[in-house]
């Protein structure tokens, strides 16, 4: 007999089935309204509305470990030292040198960190398994540079090649410095396909862990394609170089995924582009020479957007 059938008798319903009927209807009322998400209210739906409850970019951004300071990076406060210290100029509060060299009194340092390749000649300092070959057991070579790339291709050799890089960090906090800026983020881009950007973004969590146990903020070197993953990855700040002389240029793409951004520009018209488009709080613009070199040398640069 069918549903239909089965109430539609044409007698009248008594009480009882009248009041039984009744307590169901109410019973499937409330169960409806307990089940209905908060996204089923008309007050939720009207707040969310509010342009007081829309989260700003600043807000969705993952917070700042226990322990870790960012640099206080603004217009032309940075000075990029990796190659020899001096003093810096009037008005620098970033500095960023070589983990070799000492942090500079007062002010907020950044050590610089080779972390994914060699130094040049310095391919005996590392176990053999652990520099990239080919095919035919040659290293790959970062041509540009003379620095053999690190294999970061397995998780244990990542662990291992991390082990050293991390114990260089450590010797960065020790020192004083307040934040690593480990280089070469983008060696599987000249690893003849031999690794991937995976690889890349698993060892660089595991030198983001080190560094924020040391206290230490990280920044991300370039590598502007991986940006998208830097809360995942716990990158706190960024290093971008070149992003003025790009076609088009790349710096607000830095500083949508980033609050804290040094830009770093080896020509004049790259530092016009970059301080046309990018001069905002949290942002440093610097141009140096190609050489970082200081200023007793005559190919010495240093140029800031107050001089454009």
């Amino acid at each position: 007999m069918s549903l239909r059938s089965a109430f539609s008798a044409r007698q009248p319903l008594s009480g009882a089935v009248l009041v039984t009927l009744i307590g169901i209807v109410a019973l499937f009322t409330v169960i409806g309204f307990a089940h209905a998400g908060p996204e089923d209210t008309p007050r939720t739906k009207k707040a969310a509305k509010a342009p007081q409850d829309t989260a700003s970019p600043e807000a969705e951004r993952a917070a700042t470990p226990d322990g870790v300071t960012l640099p206080p990076t603004d217009g032309g406060n940075f000075d990029y030292q990796i190659s020899e210290p001096y003093t810096p100029p009037d008005g620098v509060k970033v500095v960023s040198r070589d983990r070799e060299a000492p942090p500079a009194a007062g002010l907020y340092n950044i050590c610089y960190v080779n972390a994914f390749q060699a130094q040049p000649d310095a391919e005996g300092d590392w176990d053999s398994d652990l520099l990239l070959r080919d095919d035919n057991g040659d290293v790959v070579m970062d041509e540009d540079w003379g620095e053999a790339l690190l294999d970061i291709g397995t998780a244990d050799k990542r662990r291992r090649i991390a082990d050293t890089v991390g114990d260089w960090f450590d010797g960065c906090a020790e020192d004083g410095y307040q934040a690593v800026e480990p280089d070469n983020y983008d060696s599987y881009t000249r690893s003849e396909g031999l690794l991937t950007d995976d690889d890349a973004m698993a060892f660089i969590k595991l030198l983001a862990d080190r560094a924020h146990d040391a206290h230490l903020a990280i920044g991300q070197k370039n590598t502007l394609e991986l940006a998208s993953h830097r809360e995942d990855l716990g990158l706190d700040f960024a290093v971008a170089e070149e992003c003025g002389q790009q076609d088009p240029p790349e710096c607000g793409d830095y500083t949508e995924a980033f609050s804290k951004v040094i830009m770093i520009e080896y020509t004049d018209s790259a530092l016009d582009t970059a301080c046309e488009g990018s001069q905002q709080p949290g942002v440093a613009i610097v141009r140096r020479d190609v050489d970082v070199s200081t200023p007793d040398d005559d190919g010495y640069v240093r140029r800031t957007c107050d001089s454009v």
